[in-house]
């Protein structure tokens, strides 16, 4: 049975022969009953399991009170898809892999797997959660975990509600009475062979618009073209389906039979950790309730990236899209839509950069067209402001908010400002200066922000005294080393301070320098790259010492925020270098040897000794 092994699918076919060849002569086979439990919540597994025949769900654990209840399936692997391998590496697993039918599975002792991984870096990358894998290959599994877990759920996995079946003759009136009793939102008129659809929607536009009589026949008003689906089909395709055709509800069949409908929200719902259906919540939400709701599922969809080993960058590009959408369409809920074309909100620091992950503090400002006559704009601002905050996103401690009047600003006041920063060596002011050189418009007229940036950038050429003030900030923290290049061997450590900011800042001087109009740090340093004026294998090792401070960052502040009884973290850049493992450490230490080497690099080319 071993040889049906298919060595050619990623990532067994990262092996070379020889390593091939060791795991075909330890690969175990096993066969589950449907129903038998394959892995347990809790226990050591055997090893990585790949999915011969068959199909196995993976949920999560039952309480510790045993109290029965429904529990959440996550993903179903089936057709050579590979579970466990988590599990065995941590000693432990943290959820049950059940088989759903019977079931026949190869199983890779973790011994074997162990040593596969010690001699194969790359076949190591897939199953490693530290952050020290390979950015490629780690992007490439992550989001096709992601993915997997979105495509492979069925239509039977999700609620599919008995449908609620009228005769024809049933007057508009019972129709209503009936879906009221039933608490549904559409019925089903059966008329000679065929089924019509009529929902709530259509009820009242036939009373309301078209002032037929509450005795008319609701089989006349019913609409005939249904959408339908297989019960064995994919959620997902239910969802397209749904999308495309603009409609929420979609009937299910099993052959000729009909077995009930499923509905936008009960997919919505299953899937409701899903960046695809998160986004698709946010474009959808038509109040700011129905926003905040939306917002709400960002958390969790983070715990799920990072769960599953997803690069920083992914999370971060993702995270930023996903924040910026709902900004977006909170403007668009909040400020008139005839100011709308007459300002321009941008969002600044790391939500500009694209680098936030957790959500962090506000940093916007307004920028509106010069002479503009809108005396409710500091009303509608401080509305903006304060719904964030009942969204989850703090207010800034510094008040850089549009509530702030400071940064509520004519393209002309705007302009005035950001060259008043620039000519001050004063901390605050090349502060601001910083926080507001990351801007990115994120809602309203673009133009308005791009007419400022580009006087500004104007303004700075051949400024040598500025860029000098500028990147003194990158240097001012210590690089938490001892004297001999290690790490100190317990305590804290401030990773922004330590190596986060320095990267940030001093990438960040260069590129305003070379007018870069890009605001990440890690797209600035690949443009850099490209035009010359930074190194390719310095800019790499300073991409990956950037995404490393990041993701141990945001590792801790998960686990503090599971911690507190109310979800905050007060200390959200300090690492408790305790809970590194050995790797990690090593890791860290050579990549704070990198901000080192940078400050060194800012020293000399800003002439900033002494």
């Amino acid at each position: 049975m071993p040889n049906s092994f298919k060595i050619d699918n990623i990532p067994f076919s990262l092996l070379n022969e020889e390593e091939q060849t060791l795991l075909r002569a330890n690969l175990d086979i096993a066969y589950f009953q449907k129903g038998e439990t394959v892995i347990q919540a809790g226990e050591v597994p055997d090893g990585l399991h790949v999915v011969l025949k068959g199909r196995v769900s993976e949920s999560e654990a039952v309480s510790e009170d045993g109290e029965k209840r429904t529990q959440h399936v996550f993903v179903h692997y089936e057709n050579e898809d590979y579970f466990g391998g988590w599990s065995a590496l941590r000693g432990k697993a943290i959820h049950n892999f059940v088989a759903e039918e019977e079931t026949i599975c190869h199983i890779l002792p973790t011994r074997t797997l162990l040593d596969l991984m010690a001699t194969n870096a790359q076949f190591a990358d897939y199953f490693q959660q530290n952050l020290a894998v390979k950015r490629e290959i780690v992007a490439q599994h992550g989001s096709n975990q992601d993915m997997a877990e979105f495509m492979l759920a069925k239509i039977t996995d999700a609620t599919v509600r008995e449908p609620l079946v009228v005769e024809q003759g049933t007057s508009i009136h019972t129709a209503t009475e009936l879906m009221r009793s039933h608490k549904a939102d559409c019925v089903l008129a059966r008329k000679g062979g065929r089924y019509g659809m009529v929902t709530g929607t259509d009820l009242l536009d036939a009373v309301v618009l078209k002032q037929l009589p509450l005795e008319t026949d609701v089989s006349d008003i019913a609409s005939y073209r249904l959408i339908a689906i297989d019960h064995e089909d994919y959620l997902f395709n239910a969802l397209v389906m749904m999308t495309q055709q603009q409609i929420e509800r979609v009937v299910v069949m099993d052959g000729q039979e009909m077995v009930g409908i499923v509905e936008l929200t009960d997919v919505l719902s299953y899937f409701s950790s899903h960046s695809h259906v998160i986004g698709l919540r946010i474009e959808r939400a038509a109040s700011i309730d129905q926003l905040r709701e939306a917002a709400q599922g960002l958390n969790e969809l983070i715990k799920a990236l990072i769960s599953t080993g997803v690069k920083i960058r992914f999370t971060m590009d993702l995270l930023a899209a996903m924040n910026g959408r709902i900004i977006a369409k909170l403007f668009d809920l909040i400020v008139p839509a005839d100011m709308q074309p007459h300002v321009c909100l941008i969002v600044m620091g790391s939500e500009g950069r694209a680098e936030q992950i957790m959500k962090t503090d506000q940093d916007n400002a307004l920028i509106f067209r010069d002479n503009l006559a809108w005396p409710e704009m500091q009303q509608c601002m401080q509305q903006f402001s304060e719904t964030l905050i009942s969204f989850g996103f703090p207010p800034c401690p510094g008040n850089i908010m549009v509530s702030n009047p400071e940064w509520v600003n004519s393209v002309g006041d705007w302009t005035q400002k950001l060259s008043d920063w620039a000519d001050t060596c004063e901390g605050s002011a090349q502060m601001n200066l910083a926080i507001a050189v990351d801007a990115k418009p994120v809602a309203g007229n673009e133009a308005l922000f791009k007419v400022a940036r580009n006087w500004f950038l104007r303004h700075l050429r051949n400024n040598d005294v500025f860029f000098s003030h500028f990147a003194r900030a990158a240097i001012g923290f210590d690089t938490p080393l001892t004297f001999f290049g290690n790490l100190k061997d317990k305590g804290q450590l401030d990773i922004k301070k330590g190596g986060i900011f320095p990267i940030v800042h001093g990438v960040r001087t260069i590129a305003l320098e070379q007018r870069i109009l890009k605001t990440n740090t890690f797209q600035r340093i690949e443009a850099l790259m490209e035009s010359g004026q930074m190194q390719e294998q310095h800019g790499r090792d300073l991409s990956e010492a950037l995404a490393l401070f990041i993701q141990l960052r945001l590792r801790q502040q998960i686990r503090r925020a599971e911690e507190s009884p109310d979800g905050a973290d007060p200390t959200p850049n300090m690492i408790d270098l305790q809970q590194l493992n050995k790797l990690e450490r090593e890791l860290l230490r050579d990549a704070l040897h990198v901000v080192k080497g940078f400050k060194k690099h800012l020293t000399m080319r800003y002439h900033l000794g002494g």
